[in-house]
């Protein structure tokens, strides 16, 4: 039998490392596929899905609506923030009304980040007034601190260490948007490619999803794993942020993850920031 090799495109980060543990280190069985794990930062792999390059990888569900012609959403591997999620912070206190006119580091132009920063701007009426420049995302909370920018949107485990460089909290965008719509802030999600054919699709998304649950049913085991991608984490801190990212929501999206998905990108739509609508395809 031939062996189908199937590259995975993740981030270098301990939440992707916890929940492709098993996968990457031969915990599960897998028949005939070989997983090829390709570690790169979230917007490289948004550039790289644009191009159809791998056959699964994370991708911003703000990349995704860019991405319907090439990829399905499976229905594992979703980071949610329910109630947090990518962060403004700067040098010195400020309000939300303070942000237009400042320079703000941002992740990349794809991120989920970046489209709910434009949907808070254009909340209060500035839309076309986001003066931004894009910083690898490791690099943002340095470039703010050291005063090369006004201020820095944040994702990462940089939501959880920002203060220790004196930084200040301006807004977290997944607690705005939940008090807005109510719902969990959707922020990355896994793909897969459709050329694959639906039945190894299918089992593709079987397979991510016994990872995942593998790595939540042997935490610590998994954790330890995690650990080698955790920047400036100690085990307790690495610990949460893992929790944050890798839970219930990352086993499934369930009925609410996926409205939240919809609501997210029809209103990017709404406010002109995605050209088209998007019709949300999740594989079976």
């Amino acid at each position: 039998m031939t062996t189908q090799i199937i590259r995975v495109g993740h981030s270098p980060d301990p939440d992707d490392a916890f929940m492709f543990h098993a996968l990457a280190n031969d915990k599960i069985p897998v028949g005939d596929f070989q997983f090829v794990h390709e570690l790169q930062d979230i917007e490289t792999l948004n550039r790289r899905a644009l191009r159809g390059e791998l056959e699964v990888t994370a991708v911003s569900i703000h990349a995704y609506s860019y991405l319907l012609d090439k990829y399905a959403l499976l229905p594992t591997g979703c980071s949610m923030g329910d109630k947090y999620g990518p962060m403004v912070v700067a040098r010195k206190p400020l309000a939300i009304a303070d942000l237009p006119g400042l320079k703000i580091a941002v992740p990349g132009t794809l991120t989920t980040a970046f489209l709910t920063l434009k949907l808070l701007y254009e909340s209060i009426g500035k839309k076309d007034q986001i003066e931004f420049e894009v910083v690898p995302f490791d690099e943002i909370i340095s470039a703010v601190a050291s005063g090369r920018f006004d201020a820095g949107l944040i994702i990462h485990e940089g939501q959880l260490t920002f203060q220790n460089q004196g930084l200040h909290l301006v807004v977290d965008l997944g607690v705005w948007w939940q008090e807005r719509t109510g719902l969990p802030l959707p922020l990355g999600g896994n793909v897969v490619r459709k050329d694959l054919g639906a039945s190894t699709m299918t089992e593709i998304s079987r397979l991510i999803k016994e990872s995942i649950r593998y790595a939540l049913d042997h935490r610590e085991e998994a954790l330890q794993h995690a650990l080698k991608y955790a920047r400036d984490m100690d085990v307790k801190l690495a610990d949460k942020f893992v929790g944050m990212y890798v839970n219930d929501w990352t086993l499934d999206y369930g009925d609410r993850g996926r409205a939240a998905v919809r609501k997210l990108l029809d209103e990017g739509h709404r406010a002109g920031i995605i050209p088209a609508p998007v019709a949300v395809e999740f594989v079976a």
